[in-house]
């Protein structure tokens, strides 16, 4: 799961200010000739045309663009109905900061006061805040365009189990209710004025998927769910036998390789953060463009390792154009590419609902289906073939 790589604003991209979105194409146009053969040849191509691919020659998979049918562009949403659970209303977003009474309810039961409560960039308010909160020891909470409380504090003044512990007081006992967000995120931090960093301690605390995703199904099946990154705290945990540790696209796509090459059975789910949160929120497309490539260099490197019965599916949860004026998310069709050995190439068209794919994943992988989404697995395979 490619994070943030949108490829065209859905038709109700309007409604959230992101006519025009286009996460791919505008890099495309921004770059000229971006080297992406492995993707090209998977069926990208096909999906978003430029001068300098050959759209013409046959792909050697499946491919089709999917539609969000849940009402956002956010993260948790986006990888909750890829799973096959659409939510039915929005995450709340505060454009203005948190109300006082949530800051108020947060300061009581940890104890002491905060700083910020603003809508701001991770790395930024560090520079702002840093400092201050070095002198106070009160933690930093800011939010984004995203359904977000975040909490960041330097971790030679706030140990990370408090931190940690915060956060799960904010997740149970002040974030409910109308102000149940999407994640609550420790951010830790370490270094000095003039050079804060952001350590790999981060941790999300979500909300429980509101019925069973994918991966519960697929756990309660008796396969094998390995995640790798942050899948396991969007799920909150539900249905996940293995956390694959990383907190890189490197170091996501080396564990990737590692379950490849294992012998498990079931699903291994990985998203690649960095497309999202180095590049598209930064509006770095030198950055985004970069890190594709290096993508699909590992791509190349990878499809040899399939084993007979493995499918590869490539896609995104939600756009983040960097071209755009601001950091959102973008309103935005995703990529749907598939491969295994004995798939029939095709254009799966476009996909009303990103549960699409969880409901196909569920029928390969034999396990119950998700209460959304309709298959495409009849279309992946010859009749009859669908025993994975």
């Amino acid at each position: 799961m490619l994070d943030g790589l949108g490829i065209g604003a859905l038709p109700d991209a309007g409604r959230f200010g992101d006519e025009g979105a286009n996460t791919l194409g505008h890099l495309f146009a921004c770059k000229g000739e971006v080297h992406l053969p492995n993707l090209l040849a998977l069926g990208m191509g096909k999906l978003l045309p430029a001068p300098w691919t050959d759209s013409g020659s046959a792909a050697i998979g499946a491919y089709g663009r999917m539609a969000e049918r849940s009402p956002g562009k956010d993260t948790t949403s986006g990888h909750w109905e890829l799973a096959g659970v659409v939510s039915q209303k929005p995450f709340p977003v505060y454009a203005d900061g948190f109300p006082e009474e949530i800051i108020q309810t947060f300061e009581t039961l940890i104890g002491r006061k905060v700083l910020g409560n603003v809508v701001a960039s991770g790395t930024e308010i560090l520079k702002v805040l840093g400092e201050k909160h070095l002198e106070t020891g009160f933690p930093i909470v800011y939010t984004s365009v995203d359904s977000v409380f975040q909490i960041a504090a330097h971790e030679e003044v706030v140990p990370l189990g408090t931190l940690y512990e915060w956060c799960r007081i904010a997740r149970e006992k002040v974030l409910v209710g109308e102000h149940a967000v999407g994640r609550v995120i420790a951010r830790p931090f370490k270094g000095r004025a003039g050079n804060f960093w952001r350590t790999k301690g981060r941790r999300d605390f979500s909300l429980p998927p509101p019925s069973p995703t994918l991966l519960e199904l697929a756990e309660r099946a008796g396969l094998d769910v390995w995640v790798a990154g942050k899948v396991s705290d969007i799920f909150a945990g539900k249905g996940v036998t293995e956390h694959l540790p990383a907190s890189s696209n490197n170091e996501i796509m080396e564990e990737i390789t590692r379950g490849i090459r294992s012998h498990f059975h079931g699903l291994l789910w990985a998203t690649l953060v960095d497309f999202d949160m180095l590049y598209g929120h930064r509006n770095d497309v030198e950055g985004f463009v970069r890190a594709l490539e290096e993508f699909d260099v590992w791509l190349g490197e990878n499809l040899p390792e399939l084993k007979p019965g493995d499918i590869l599916f490539v896609t995104a949860d939600h756009g983040c154009d960097p071209t755009r004026e601001g950091t959102d998310h973008t309103r935005e069709y995703v990529p749907l590419l598939v491969y295994g050995e004995g798939l029939i190439p095709s254009d799966l068209n476009v996909r009303e609902s990103f549960a699409d794919l969880g409901a196909t994943a569920a029928e390969l992988l034999q396990c119950s289906p998700p209460k959304d989404g309709s298959s495409f697995a009849s279309k992946l395979f010859p009749k009859g073939d669908l025993r994975r």
